[in-house]
Order: structure tokens, then C-alpha cells, then sequence
């Protein structure tokens, strides 16, 4: 299914670098946003520079080997998946907040702090044992990324792996993941 037998395999060190380096100096950090105690960290900017933006996609296109999709996650997690897809040279699968999608839909339902939130996929657009690497934006919870894993799994993919730009150290994302590989490319608390 590969475009590329080898895989990518590992993100070189001066991939990770130049994408660290980038989040590192345009990340914008917004105090009380979006509520008060909330110290936001906004990765739009680095979504803006063609340079930045280059230089994290092969950074997380080289999180796992032999890749035949990419799934990106609403909404900043489709711009990443997207240009991950362009380095690896596969297709891209939206995971979408509930009722985004026509059609036949599989969905998978997660929790919030309080409450609870819901992710759709098409599952005809999964093909049958296609590796498949989730990416986002943030890795905080693990809800959402749990969630994309398991609808992946009910499609009759493999999640091969999750890729973000940053994950919040604060939070069990990592643990609530499980066995599936994550690369972080910056953790910050």
C-alpha cells in the first residue's frame, strides 16, 4: 500500500531540530486564554510560515515507517495531517467533529472534563489493514487521539502511530494511548 517500501523511517536529527527550533520561536503564549488560568499556546503562527510548517511535517512524517494514510483531527490536526500526507506521498483522512460527514459514518465517543464529546470518520476511506498515523496539533488528555485510534480500528486500519507538534505534560495523553507510539516533537508543562 506504501508509496515508500522502506518507509521514511526516523525523523532525522536535523528535522527534529529546524521543528523545534520553529516551535520554539513562533509559538505566540497567551496568558488567561480561553479562560482565566489558562496559559494558551498558539501554534497558528508557525502554521503561517511556509519554512516552519515545511520543517514540522518531515519532522512528524518521520514518526513511524511504512505509512499508507494520514489522519489529521479538527480542525489544526488537518493542516499538519495534510502536509505530513504531502512528505509521505498518501492520502489523508479527516476526522471530523459529529455531523460534518454525509453518508455512512462510524463514530466514536470520548470524554471531556465534564462530559463527554464525539469524532466521526468515513469508514470506506480506511483501507483494510492501511498503517495509518494520527496527527495533531496538541497532545493533552488523549482523548481525541484515543478516540481517532479506535475509529481506525473499527474501520480495519492500524494505528501505526500519532504524531503532534506539542504535548502537554501536565496531562496523561501519553498513558491514555496505550501501545501506540507517539512523537511528540516538543513537551511542554
Amino acid at each position: 500500500m506504501s508509496n515508500h517500501p522502506a518507509g521514511p523511517g526516523a525523523a532525522t536529527p536535523d528535522a527534529l531540530a529546524a521543528a523545534g527550533a520553529a516551535l520554539d520561536r513562533l509559538t505566540r503564549v497567551q496568558a488567561d486564554f480561553p479562560i482565566p488560568g489558562v496559559l494558551f499556546r498558539d501554534l497558528t503562527p508557525v502554521l503561517a510560515d511556509r519554512d516552519a510548517l515545511a520543517a514540522l511535517a518531515h519532522a512528524l512524517a518521520g514518526a513511524q515507517p511504512d505509512i499508507d494514510l494520514v489522519a489529521g483531527l479538527e480542525s489544526r490536526g488537518f493542516l499538519l495531517a495534510a502536509a505530513v500526507a504531502m512528505v509521505l506521498d498518501t492520502g489523508v483522512l479527516a476526522v471530523r467533529k459529529p455531523g460534518k460527514l454525509p453518508g455512512d459514518i462510524l463514530s466514536e465517543e470520548y470524554a471531556l472534563e465534564y462530559g463527554s464529546a464525539r469524532l466521526e470518520i468515513h469508514p470506506h476511506d480506511v483501507p483494510d489493514r492501511a498503517r495509518v498515523l494520527v496527527v495533531d496539533d496538541v497532545l493533552a488528555t488523549g482523548g481525541t487521539a484515543g478516540a481517532a485510534c479506535r475509529l481506525v480500528r473499527r474501520a480495519g486500519g492500524i494505528p501505526a502511530g500519532v504524531a503532534v507538534a506539542v504535548e502537554l505534560t501536565a496531562f496523561p495523553g501519553r498513558r491514555a494511548l496505550g501501545d501506540v507510539p507517539v512523537l511528540a516533537l516538543r513537551s511542554w508543562a
